[in-house]
């Protein structure tokens, strides 16, 4: 089935800066990126800038339907927690989206599948909208266990809220062996593992929204997006290239 025939699931499209950009490069960037994106749209369009860059964003996207998201948070509302974020903090910054379960932080941070889900539930605690982020290593892929570990990742959140809160939530699926390495799942890969996923949350995951983030680029990007179950994309490096990133979201403007 074409996306464009269906009408339950608007495309979002994020761009995770990650640990990028200052000032100077930011303003370049989102100039572009503003210029480019006027006017009304049939997708979402949102920016993970770091922590440190959320007011300048903040100016920058001030005339523009681009929305402000963050790349991490705290599970915890407030206290002795040095160098956190929480999801009060972040509502206070005007921010709409925020990504748990990155698989940057689930390895480099050891975020384990408990704490993710308690992210969160810290997120729509807020009234934030939750990106919560699952994937596979490639050693996980080529032993069959890639439904396996999906199924668990997703599993640790459904056990602690249930599926409904999955109305107000988004979920990436993020292939571990496809981030930052120039490897792509084929559509038809990230097709199956995105019908797993509405399959496993029931009645609620025909609405909600699922992201592929896997090196999508300017020249895969319509390909992805045609797939009945593809909602848009969870974007790295392409993100901050304004035209690769402006192409990507007109992929996703269908």
């Amino acid at each position: 089935m074409n996306k464009a025939n269906n009408t339950k699931r608007r495309q979002l499209v994020v761009g995770n800066w990650k640990m990028n950009g200052n000032q100077r490069t930011n303003a370049e960037l989102l100039a572009k990126v503003v210029a480019g994106w006027q006017g009304k749209h049939n997708a979402d369009v949102a920016v993970c800038p770091p922590f440190p860059y959320f007011q300048h964003t903040l100016e920058l996207l001030a005339s523009s339907s681009i929305v402000l998201g963050a790349q991490s948070v705290s599970e915890y509302e407030s206290g002795a927690y040095t160098g956190e974020v929480s999801a009060r903090m972040l509502a206070d910054w005007q921010c709409r989206y925020v990504i748990v379960g990155h698989n940057e932080r689930r390895r480099m941070q050891q975020e384990s599948d408990t704490q993710v889900a308690q992210k969160f539930v810290a997120v729509q605690r807020e009234q934030l909208v939750p990106i919560l982020c699952v994937g596979e290593s490639l050693e996980q892929r080529e032993t069959g266990q890639a439904l396996a570990v999906i199924h668990r990742q997703l599993n640790a959140v459904v056990e602690s809220v249930g599926c409904d809160a999955f109305e107000h939530a988004v979920v990436a699926y993020e292939p571990v062996w496809a981030v930052g390495t120039g490897k792509t799942a084929t559509p038809q890969q990230a097709q199956e593992v995105h019908h797993f996923i509405r399959e496993l949350l029931g009645d609620v995951g025909q609405r909600v929204r699922i992201l592929y983030g896997g090196s999508v680029k300017a020249n895969n990007a319509a390909q992805l997006f045609t797939m009945t179950d593809i909602d848009g994309a969870l974007l790295g490096g392409a993100s901050l290239d304004a035209e690769e990133f402006l192409s990507i979201c007109r992929a996703a403007d269908i």
